[in-house]
């Protein structure tokens, strides 16, 4: 099974909708293996956005980024990552889908709930980013053969 990133960004967290969102990725039948609550720093945040770095608009980012701690959770199931993505809609608000993450709750490009990993690659990248390896746990979760077919697990 596949293990991805979310961040939930300081907008969200403002907004009270740490809850909400977790709990969206719940129902869909992910599991929470990590979480945790950090402050992120202007190191992190240029290496986590180094292809942004040099954009006009990555000051606003990282700001936007540092005005209260995020939540970073590391999220596990079949295909996680691509499952994550969508479920978090396109970039900016004004276009994501309504029934996505972003759709329900942004109206912006910057500030738009959640970071999500958007390839496999990446997430393994993100999450050893953000998580020390006694961060993410592994665990019986007992309601898999009520989310997956037999031979999909």
């Amino acid at each position: 099974m596949e293990k991805t990133l979310v961040i939930i960004k300081p907008g969200a967290i403002q907004r009270g909708l740490i809850g909400e969102v977790i709990h969206r990725f719940e129902r869909k039948g992910l599991q929470v293996c990590g979480i945790k609550m950090t402050q992120l720093t202007e190191e992190i945040l240029a290496e986590h956005y180094a292809h942004l770095v040099q954009r006009p608009f990555f000051k606003r980012i990282k700001d936007s980024m540092m005005i209260t701690p995020v939540i970073v959770c590391c999220l596990k199931g079949l295909d996680a990552v691509h499952i994550v993505h969508e479920m978090a809609g396109k970039t900016n608000g004004r276009e994501a889908a309504l029934g996505t993450i972003r759709g329900d709750f942004s109206m912006s490009v910057q500030e738009n709930i959640i970071h999500t990993s958007d390839n496999v690659e990446n997430a393994k990248t993100e999450l050893a980013r953000f998580f020390n390896q006694n961060e993410i746990f592994e665990f019986d979760q007992h309601n898999l053969n009520f989310l997956y077919a037999n031979d999909e697990i």
